[in-house]
């Protein structure tokens, strides 16, 4: 008995500081989770044209990636169509990529196609700076070119005659992130060129041609000074313009796994920290050998910098969503923390069932940890029959009146106490205190048993499908600790959905189109 109480205890002190450590990772979260979470907020306006944060009932852009892979392709120019339209796309995927570094840098100004403020079909310009005021910053616009098959193909469409203007204008030029060294490299090949034929013109005393190759050499100079790496290439443009959707969710997943990366370095230094004053403390007293300390503070660490991870990485997609949602709520809510809190908490569910399943817990404990964890919707899935004036299902009614009465059992036991503090009580008083407590004891034991017993009943009833939707979730996680199967894991999380009681609301990825989906959960 004493060493099951000492183990209990150890127990108990562990929780205590796992739960310090989970709250403060998940507070430290949230500047992370806000600062990702917007910037992947730029790449779903990018897909679906809609920006639901500006006035007016959203803005609603010229292009959309979505719209964009919806243009029509003449079978007879399909390669010429496609590639005309993957610039298109890339402009979308510029302007939400340079945007997203931007709110994460913590600048101020803000890319925007010309046509989305105003100017259709600008001779010179695809892209200029708004600064904070949503003013045109002038001398700021780019013109987006991703022509040619290759880049001595690309250099020579910007040195022809058709292009001359944006020389001229002394525009930035974006181009193809694989063209843009090749470029550089073809420009020197030319001028390198054209100054042996300066030379020998000069030679020879022909001042007219000699000033004809200066001229195209100064032209292919600024061509260099001018040109810009996009940070897109040909590929992915043409990927985005095929495949919207994925293109977009790929970008928020690198934007989400910086941040995971970014917060695990505090999750390990804040439960790291903790975790070493307690073992230290420890090892001082005796209690903990060195080596079994040094132990616990290395998987403590591991265990934090994970949990940063997770609930960074997630956090920050379910803001996006949040923050570019047509709900006003859902919005304003998109400012708070409440994004990782969802994140954190649907972990620490995952683990009391985890528990339960392996039989470390029982029903009851497992009711106790979700309700401790805040994790009231599972529990009030299991009970929401509670709700009619009679219950017909035997199972769930009498779980129902246990819950009752252990509850009232409790409160009544609680009042007794707080009597029994009275100093100034009657003798006969506190006799007649101490047995009603004897009794309300002995009501709050049998009444545990009884819910034990039906929480038991009802969770066992279900164990299979627990055991097989979490196994799908396994499968569909890769090493990375990255869903490779959406699909799986979709279909699993509804699996325990339908046995708590809630219809399936994401079905499938292509669910994803209505972003609206993502509060019902």
């Amino acid at each position: 008995m004493i060493e099951k109480s000492k183990m209990s205890k150890k127990k108990k002190r562990g929780s205590k500081y796992d739960s310090i450590s989970k709250v403060a990772i998940e507070g430290a979260a949230t500047e992370t989770v806000q600062l990702y979470g917007a910037a992947g907020k730029e790449h779903l306006v990018a897909y679906s044209g809609i920006d639901n944060e500006k006035s007016g009932g959203g803005k609603i852009l010229k292009r959309g990636l979505k719209k964009i892979a919806k243009s029509k392709v003449n079978p007879n120019y399909k390669k010429t169509n496609l590639k005309q339209q993957a610039g298109f796309a890339a402009e979308e995927k510029y302007r939400a990529r340079q945007n997203a570094e931007k709110i994460i840098k913590g600048e101020s100004t803000r890319y925007t196609r010309t046509d989305d403020i105003g100017y259709p079909n600008d001779p010179l310009r695809d892209h200029v700076l708004l600064d904070s005021e949503g003013v045109e910053i002038l001398g700021t616009g780019e013109q987006m070119k991703f022509v040619g098959s290759s880049p001595k193909a690309c250099l020579a469409k910007l040195n022809s005659a058709k292009f001359q203007k944006y020389i001229d204008a002394n525009l930035k030029i974006t181009v193809p992130s694989d063209y843009y060294e090749g470029i550089l490299e073809e420009a020197d090949k030319e001028i390198e060129k054209l100054e042996g034929q300066l030379k020998r013109a000069e030679s020879v005393g022909d001042k007219d041609l000699a000033a004809e190759k200066q001229a195209k050499i100064d032209n292919l100079k600024k061509i260099k000074a001018s040109i810009r790496n996009s940070g897109i290439s040909n590929k992915e443009a043409l990927f985005a313009r095929t495949h919207p959707k994925l293109s977009t969710a790929i970008d928020m997943g690198k934007l989400a796994h910086r941040a995971g990366m970014k917060q695990a370095k505090y999750g390990a230094a804040i439960a790291g920290s903790l975790s070493l004053v307690s073992n230290t403390v420890a090892v001082i007293k005796g209690k903990k050998q060195v080596g079994d300390a040094a132990t616990e503070l290395a998987l403590t660490t591991g265990k934090g910098a994970a949990l940063s991870y997770a609930t960074a990485f997630s956090g920050s997609i379910v803001k996006s969503f949040m923050q570019n949602s047509g709900s006003q709520m859902a919005r304003t809510l998109s400012k708070t923390n409440i994004a990782s809190t969802m994140v954190t908490t649907t972990l620490e569910t995952g683990k009391t069932i985890h528990k339960y399943i392996r039989g470390d817990i029982n029903g009851l404990e497992c009711l106790e940890e979700l309700g401790q964890k805040g994790v009231n919707q599972i529990s009030a899935a299991m009970f929401a029959a509670a709700g009619q004036a009679l219950i017909p299902i035997p199972v769930v009614g009498a779980m129902v009146g246990s819950m009752v009465g252990y509850a009232l059992s409790n409160a009544c036991y609680k009042e007794l106490k707080d009597a029994l503090r009275e100093e100034k009580l009657a003798k006969e008083e506190r006799i007649r205190i101490e047995a009603e407590c004897a009794e309300a004891i002995r009501m709050i034991r049998q009444y545990r048993i009884e819910m034990n017993e039906y929480v038991d009943m009802y969770l066992t009833e279900h164990i299979q499908v627990f055991n097989n939707a979490f196994e799908q979730m396994n499968e569909a996680i890769g090493k990375d600790g990255l869903i490779d199967d959406i699909e799986g894991f979709i279909g699993a999380n509804n699996q325990i959905r339908q046995v708590l009681g809630y219809q399936p609301v994401i079905t499938s990825l292509s669910d994803l189109d209505n972003e609206q989906h993502i509060f019902k959960l």
